[in-house]
């Protein structure tokens, strides 16, 4: 796999055959892991659901996102964890606030763990704040439940809907 951002790799729609890598992914990079129905329903659902590949076809990383009025609800951001720490992950949020600013929605909202410091460091870097909190929202080892961090984006360049 390529090792920096700015060796080819691209983004493209996540298609049904790719559930399989992606869950495969996803089981590696989470102690909890979404299903492979959990990816299915969301392209069912037509989610913007794009993946990251390198060069050689090999996957990186992808996003699942679900637009609503006005914003766009992050689900689901990834990078393999080999390739983790290389700038993919912002790649992915570039494309991310890219597809708010075409669809003109001003704002994105995620979760993140409570323990998963290193995520919240990066969107906190992209300019997220942290807007809230969701209690027990989580699975965590041994039938308990961690919080989640409620953070949230105005878009750059995002247009908000006007009322009236």
């Amino acid at each position: 796999m390529s090792a920096r951002p700015e060796a080819a790799a691209r983004l493209r729609p996540m298609r049904a055959a790719d559930v399989a890598d992606v869950a495969a992914i996803e089981a590696r990079a989470y102690a909890f892991p979404w299903s492979r129905g959990n990816f299915v329903d969301s392209l069912a659902a037509g989610y913007l659901a794009e993946v990251l590949v390198d060069c050689d076809g090999g996957f990186i990383g992808y996003l699942v996102a679900m637009p609503g009025v006005d914003e766009m609800h992050l689900l689901n951001i990834t990078v393999a964890p080999e390739c983790q720490r290389r700038g993919w992950g912002s790649r992915l949020l570039d494309r991310l606030e890219d597809a708010c600013r075409a669809r003109g929605l001003a704002n994105l909202w995620l979760e993140v763990r409570e323990s998963n410091v290193t995520a919240q460091a990066l969107y906190r870097r992209r300019g997220f704040a942290e807007v809230g909190r969701r209690r027990r929202y989580y699975p965590a080892p041994r039938g308990t439940r961690e919080d989640a961090i409620v953070m949230s984006l105005t878009v750059p360049g995002g247009t908000a809907l006007a009322l009236v």
